[in-house]
């Protein structure tokens, strides 16, 4: 058993939907959840700032005794996690890779679609690894840059003509090239499952990456046994917010506590 918490990190509050299925699937796990809501977004940022900012987030991580990094970020697992995995003596658990092996697993025509953020579908990180790995596979990409910015302010659910109308505008392209599956390739996306279902049809299995990312972690890393885990919040701005939005991306949970770091000084 390795009591040591695992440490995990987003742009804000999008990676709280890997937070949940943790909590799900490995109760005894203690956690440090990492927010960079002071920067947030990292989707519209140059590869070089982003890849600034992840060295802060898992050294601020790393100033606590954990045993790996989840990061629950499509755009920092996309741009910066190849780099810095490699400075790290822990393993760093990004969503690419999880939610690109569920895809695989899942489609049976052989067409997978990605949805994410401008800098995620940028790299071109999805298209690398389904096609270093199955070459026959038929990839399509989008980058949706409003879903972020409506899924915090709360326009998730299934009647809200707004987030309808953003839906049918980036997906109709997608839904017209008879994928499988599509990948929810950003950790807030998951909030918009019942709206993206509905819109795509029964026939196309959405992949959580988050929830992804999450059970990948339970198969390699070696758990714990501490019946009084937790978790704790840390954010980089504005902690009330944090705490105000975090029920809908904890399925009703409430963050408690969030502390605020300075995260320029890490």
């Amino acid at each position: 058993m390795d009591n040591r918490p695992i440490g995990v990190f987003d742009s804000g509050v999008g990676g709280l939907t890997a937070v949940r299925r943790m909590h799900e699937i490995m109760p005894n796990e203690s956690i440090i959840y990492f927010g960079d809501t002071g920067r947030v977004p990292y989707g519209t940022r140059s590869a070089q700032t982003i890849l600034h900012y992840t060295r802060q987030d898992v050294a601020f991580l790393r100033s606590f005794d954990i045993k790996a990094i989840v990061v629950a970020c499509g755009t920092v697992s996309s741009v910066a996690l190849n780099a810095v995995s490699k400075e790290q003596n822990i393993p760093m658990i990004g969503v690419v890779e999880p939610a690109s092996l569920a895809a695989m697993e899942k489609t049976k025509n052989g067409r997978i679609g990605v949805i994410g953020t401008a800098s995620t579908i940028k790299s071109g990180s999805y298209e690398s690894f389904l096609h270093e790995h199955k070459p026959e596979l038929k990839i399509f990409t989008k980058a949706c840059p409003l879903f972020v910015p409506l899924v915090e302010n709360g326009r998730v659910n299934k009647g809200d003509i707004v987030i309808e109308t953003v839906v049918k505008e980036y997906l109709t392209e997608l839904k017209e090239q008879d994928i499988d599956t599509l990948i929810l390739g950003c950790t807030h996306f998951p909030l918009l499952k019942e709206v993206i279902a509905d819109f795509m049809g029964e026939n196309v299995e959405l992949i959580d990456s988050g929830a992804a990312a999450a059970d990948y972690a339970k198969r390699i890393l070696t758990l714990s046994d501490n019946e009084n885990a937790g978790t704790k919040y840390f954010v980089s701005d504005d902690p009330d917010s944090f705490k105000a939005l975090s029920h809908i991306f904890l399925n009703g949970e409430i963050a408690e506590n969030v502390g605020n770091v300075e995260i320029a000084t890490y």
